[in-house]
């Protein structure tokens, strides 16, 4: 405890010691710095050069990434699945229509999951309206404007979406 507490006196008092009071030989002749106008050209190119290195490894590394996300969604992609189409019915609920194979499934998706509305065959599916038939897609894979034609036969995708509306629709 003695150690901490020291009189005024002794702490403000001048150091006593051969280092302290030594002057310092430092050299009076100066030499040039980097700073002149001649030297910063040198830093320039190596500020660039950085600069591309750095450029070229972010650029890397997004086509790196960008093959394997491609690569990924291939393999989850697959050849029997495919969404058809999709209409919102609000904020997080949707209706979409998803090719499995040979069937149309018809699917309501909401924040709390996704529910099977009805699974319609091909032909059920071009007689409803759902889907062009081959005759009305050209050569390039786009649809070409359907006539209006009645309905065969079935439920209506109409019926179908005023049915969720009326069932997920708070009043």
């Amino acid at each position: 405890m003695a150690g901490i507490l020291v009189p005024a006196q002794v702490a403000l008092a001048k150091p006593s010691g051969p280092g302290e009071n030594t002057p310092l030989n430092l050299p009076t002749h100066t030499t040039q710095s980097a700073s002149t106008p001649g030297a910063s050209g040198g830093s320039l190119v190596h500020t660039f050069v950085g600069l591309a290195i750095v450029l070229a490894v972010i650029y890397g590394l997004y086509w790196v990434l960008k093959q394997v996300k491609a690569g990924k969604e291939e393999r989850s992609s697959g050849q029997g699945l495919s969404s058809i189409a999709t209409l919102a019915l609000g904020p997080n609920r949707a209706v979409h229509l998803v090719r499995s194979g040979r069937e149309y499934v018809l699917v309501g998706a909401s924040e709390h999951g996704v529910t099977p509305i009805r699974t319609y065959s091909e032909e059920e599916a071009h007689d409803a309206g759902l889907i062009p038939d081959p005759a009305d897609v050209d050569a390039e894979g786009l649809e070409a404007p359907l006539p209006a034609r009645p309905q065969k036969s079935g439920i209506l995708l109409k019926d179908v979406l005023d049915e969720i509306r009326r069932r997920t629709v708070r009043k």
